[in-house]
């Protein structure tokens, strides 16, 4: 089916599909928090079903002051990482503005990361998508499939940093 626009100055034909097309390029990423693939050991997910289910972040006021209190948190993680955690810094791939945000963080610096993953630092990718009274989040190796607790390391560090905020962030158990 075609649909036709006119127009004083021209003919304009879109299909459905194009009508699809436009109707997301304005819409917000629907759970852009996916679920960790079945029983992983290196990921942690609030869309998870299984063992590597988190809790959502619960925040006390409004979302504009969610994204500043996320930022705040995330901004204050030491780029030389922390607890043998991340030692390679981190990234914000995307900012967090808009309700939704990706990091990039480091880790397996060294001889680890020689033996392993040809001299490269293992990378993980952090989450965040903010609904009306929460915050989604996913924390995940990007390779293999044990991370050495890094992934939950990384949640509790910032969770803790949200709860002296008045935030319900569950700590996450180590693997």
């Amino acid at each position: 089916m075609k649909f036709v626009f006119l127009s004083v100055a021209s003919a304009l034909v879109v299909t459905r599909r194009d009508l699809g097309a436009i109707a997301l390029l304005g819409a917000a990423p629907a759970n852009a928090i996916e679920p960790c693939k079945p029983n992983a050991n290196n990921c942690w997910s609030t869309a998870s079903t299984d063992k590597t289910k988190m809790a959502p972040w619960v925040f006390p006021g409004s979302k504009t002051e969610a994204i500043a209190d996320l930022k705040a948190a995330v901004g204050a993680y030491p780029q030389q990482g922390q607890d043998g955690v991340d030692l390679g810094g981190w990234v914000e791939v995307v900012p967090l503005d808009k309700g939704y945000g990706k990091y990039e963080f480091k880790s397996g610096i060294g001889n680890f990361a020689k033996f392993f993953n040809g001299g490269q630092p293992f990378v993980d990718d952090f989450e965040l998508e903010l609904t009306d009274t929460n915050v989604q989040v996913r924390s995940s190796s990007r390779v293999g499939d044990s991370d050495l607790g890094v992934n939950a390391k990384r949640i509790n560090y910032i969770a803790q940093a949200l709860q002296a905020k008045g935030w319900d962030a569950p700590a996450i158990p180590a693997k």
